[in-house]
C-alpha cells in the first residue's frame, strides 16, 4: 500500500480553520455594528491574518 503525500498537515489544518472562524466572526460582528460588508470584509479578513499568526505561535 503506498502513502500519498498530504498537501496540508493537521496542525496547519487546524490553524487555518481556527483562524477562518474568527475572522468570520469579526466580519459579522463588525457588520452587525457598522452596517459596511466592505469594513466587514476587511476586518475579517485583519483578523483571519492576525489569528493565523496568533496560533501558529501558540499550538505546537
Amino acid at each position: 500500500m503506498s502513502r500519498q503525500k498530504t498537501l496540508l498537515t493537521q496542525r496547519a489544518a487546524l490553524i487555518l480553520l481556527i483562524s477562518v472562524v474568527a475572522g468570520i466572526v469579526a466580519a459579522v460582528l463588525t457588520r452587525l455594528e457598522s452596517g459596511s460588508t466592505p469594513g466587514a470584509l476587511l476586518a475579517g479578513g485583519a483578523a483571519c491574518g492576525g489569528a493565523v499568526l496568533l496560533f501558529h505561535a501558540i499550538i505546537n
